[in-house]
């Protein structure tokens, strides 16, 4: 099994991302993906608006973000939350 290039990760994280743009933007948040470690599996984002600061970005980032790009995206072990 080949590993996919960093490259095709990003584009296909983003897609996901895209979609769960929609739902924080609803609260005026965002979240921009900042790295992808193809070797690891780990994602670097960073939570922008309302989402900084908030009680329930931990939940967002593990429970939204993390539960569903893993899903999605076979590839993704972890997400982590950078400033």
């Amino acid at each position: 099994m080949s590993m996919k290039s960093k490259a095709e990760l990003k584009i296909e994280i983003e897609t996901v991302l895209k979609i769960l743009r929609e739902g924080l933007a609803m609260h005026g948040g965002n979240v921009e993906l900042v790295d992808v470690e193809p070797e690891t599996g780990q994602v670097k984002v960073r939570l922008q608006g309302s989402c900084v600061g908030c009680p329930m970005s931990e939940l967002t980032l593990k429970a939204g973000i993390e539960d569903t790009l893993k899903e999605m995206v076979p590839e993704v072990k972890e997400v982590i939350q950078v400033v």
